[in-house]
């Protein structure tokens, strides 16, 4: 009777060791498991632009607001215009909530087109926020200063100044805008495609390879401070927006210029990335308590008077939107018209002559 005692007791000590022993590891808090860990953030274009100076922005300020406060670290993976990194934050990473990528705002609308090298559901990401709703941005048709040309009608179609814009490649709003701009607006346009972001064309504006490009005033900011302080440049219409800017009052929207609902329905379509300007998001089947957790000290790191004035120091346009918000627009993308669409991966195909 006493062996039988013994043994049982020996069982229950058993199983309550092994209970004991695997507690920790599935009742671990957030703060637990972040403490000494390093985060590492994605990011889909080389060095120099918006998507970098962004990053590294977060990488610093990050921190603090996480539980456990873990290091965080960046990583350019540039590659498919954003895609490359869309496909590994979904696909290939840990779904343990170390892995982060911030995403160029084009990329999730490549899987909506029905892109085949587009391997990730834009819904099914762990979303964190954006940055920026693009509130106080505008996305410029920006040239060199000696371009000869003062305003959006010495580009139209026809009239002898014909200007050449560099480009990325599929995922690019420069490169879809710079197709707008030749197809939509008939503007005398040459988009060469082939660029890894906008600090590469900054360089090929400077060497003369290119007249311009299409890039964001916060880009412009963060990345050629000089040139944006002289207004070394010159600006002939812009996107982004659906009102012209207040530090551009005599440059029209693209909306402006044109009057076919077909064509505003593209320009539309084409214009919802800006709204959730620079996304971050975790992999699909992080732990629900740390993609909160992320979400919370992303919102928290974006409202916190210190980083929103370092934020203003640096140029970077600071107006947030949460999850819930980023997926509202994904959903508004993913209720365009199928036409609709077509249309707009056919402007995308369109080769830059």
């Amino acid at each position: 009777m006493r062996r039988k005692t013994f043994r049982g007791l020996f069982a229950v000590l058993s199983l309550s060791t092994g209970v004991a022993a695997t507690t920790p590891a599935s009742a671990q808090t957030v703060e637990q498991f972040y403490r000494g860990k390093t985060i590492t953030v994605l990011v889909g274009t080389s060095p120099g632009g918006i998507n970098d100076i962004t990053a590294r922005f977060a990488a610093k300020h990050f921190s603090r607001f996480i539980p456990g406060n873990p290091t965080i670290s960046v990583q350019f993976t540039p590659g498919g215009g954003g895609l490359v990194t869309a496909n590994r934050i979904y696909n290939a990473s840990e779904a343990d909530g170390l892995t982060l990528a911030k995403l160029e705002r084009a990329t999730p609308q490549l899987a909506i087109q029905g892109y085949p090298q587009a391997k990730f559901d834009p819904m099914k990401l762990n979303w964190l926020g954006s940055m920026s709703s693009y509130g106080g941005d505008a996305y410029l048709m920006l040239l060199n200063p000696d371009t000869p040309i003062n305003s959006v009608d010495d580009i139209r179609q026809g009239r002898a100044h014909k200007i050449t814009l560099g480009a990325n490649n599929a995922a690019s709003s420069n490169l879809i805008f710079g197709i707008i701009a030749k197809e939509a607006l008939n503007l005398n346009v040459n988009v060469v495609r082939g660029y890894t972001g906008a600090a590469p064309m900054f360089l090929a504006m400077q060497r003369k390879e290119i007249d311009g490009q299409f890039v964001g005033i916060s880009s412009v900011k963060t990345g050629q401070r000089e040139m944006w302080e002289r207004r070394a440049f010159k600006v002939p219409v812009l996107f982004g927006r659906t009102s012209r800017h207040p530090d551009f009052p005599n440059v029209p929207t693209g909306r402006e210029l044109i009057n076919d609902p077909t064509l505003l329905s593209l320009i539309d379509f084409a214009e919802i990335p800006f709204f959730m300007s620079l996304p971050f998001v975790a992999p699909p089947g992080v732990p629900a308590d740390r993609v909160k957790a992320l979400q919370e000290a992303f919102m928290a790191m974006c409202r916190d008077k210190d980083v929103l004035e370092e934020a203003t120091k640096l140029g970077i346009e600071m107006s947030p939107i949460d999850a819930a918000e980023i997926l509202r627009l994904v959903g508004r993308m993913a209720a365009t018209p199928k036409e609709m669409i077509a249309r707009y991966n056919a402007l995308g195909a369109e080769k830059g002559k």
